[in-house]
């Protein structure tokens, strides 16, 4: 009885619309946020081959040959995953785009964490893209086709959306696990927040970095930390009490968002895959946000031609 009920759940129905809205947000990021990386990605591969530390899949090139890649190597294949994640929100020929948007941008990521501190801003969404890459999330709003297709797949469109909504509230518990690893039930007291507070600001103003705004007002009364220390952790254990219901998932959604708003006022430390929301609309009704600004361009197109 629990399996069928977990199967009912998992593979309800959802609109096509939606999981072509989630494809199209997410790429979207994706492209910007691998764009604005170029850079930074081909400045790494120019380190002495002595700094490379393999992470991931970029375990298998140090197996494989020996070396890092040639920066010019490296450089064609992220410029590639660019115009690969293009095609992917687009959802052109998205059978064989999307693995290798997919692929394209875990290796990218996955090469520049190699070379020094490891970016965990980028898990939650190469997760997704992964996970977008292997579902049926082109059967509408694509470039170039028509009307979405009759007859949906056999397993819908629902299990695709909770699975990438699923993979988001992992992130947030795991990192609730992680604290409870790190400090146990103390992480309450507000002690631990305080001295991650102060180390972290400490060392920008050393290297010379921008201090968050309320970093000495926090550490300095640090009485107030107690009860956002219990937020935050009841918010990332309880994170899989968001697939539970709409209404939850949109409470859950907010409230996470503010963490991170949180983290920036605090740590001036940048979760931009949280903080411009696409991370949490999986839980959300997608196809009405993504949906919004194409009818708003197509109603300008309207109001802007000739009438016949």
């Amino acid at each position: 009885m629990i399996g069928a009920g977990l199967a009912r759940w998992w593979f309800a129905p959802a609109p096509v619309e939606r999981l072509a809205a989630l494809r199209i947000a997410i790429g979207g990021f994706a492209v910007i946020w691998m764009s604005a990386r170029l850079p930074e990605v081909v400045a790494v591969a120019r380190l002495p081959a002595g700094e490379l530390a393999p992470v991931g899949i970029i375990r298998v090139l140090g197996r494989a040959l020996g070396a890092p890649l040639p920066v010019i190597a490296v450089a064609a294949i992220a410029v590639a995953t660019v115009g690969l994640l293009i095609a992917f929100t687009a959802g052109v020929r998205y059978r064989v785009t999307a693995p290798l948007a997919a692929l394209g941008l875990l290796w990218t990521l996955s090469y520049r964490n190699s070379w020094g501190m490891v970016f965990h801003t980028d898990n939650l969404l190469v997760l997704h893209v992964i996970a977008l890459a292997a579902a049926p999330a082109a059967d509408a709003w694509t470039l170039g086709r028509g009307a979405p297709p009759r007859d949906a797949p056999a397993a819908g469109y629902g299990w695709a959306i909770k699975l990438l909504a699923a993979i988001t509230c992992a992130a947030y518990l795991l990192a609730g696990i992680a604290k409870l690893r790190l400090a146990g039930l103390s992480w309450i007291d507000g002690a631990q927040l305080r001295n991650q507070i102060a180390v972290d600001n400490l060392r920008k103003a050393l290297l010379g970095g921008t201090v968050a705004p309320l970093a000495r007002l926090l550490v300095a009364h640090p009485g107030g930390l107690v009860g956002l220390s219990i937020l935050t952790l009841g918010l990332e254990l309880g994170a899989p009490l968001a697939l539970l219901g709409r209404r939850l998932a949109r409470w859950w959604a907010w409230g996470a968002w503010g963490f991170h708003v949180g983290v920036v006022l605090a740590m001036n430390v940048w979760f931009p895959y949280p903080l411009v929301g696409i991370a949490f609309l999986p839980l959300l009704e997608a196809e009405h946000l993504v949906g919004r600004p194409a009818r708003w361009w197509r109603a300008c197109g309207m109001r802007g031609a000739p009438a016949r």
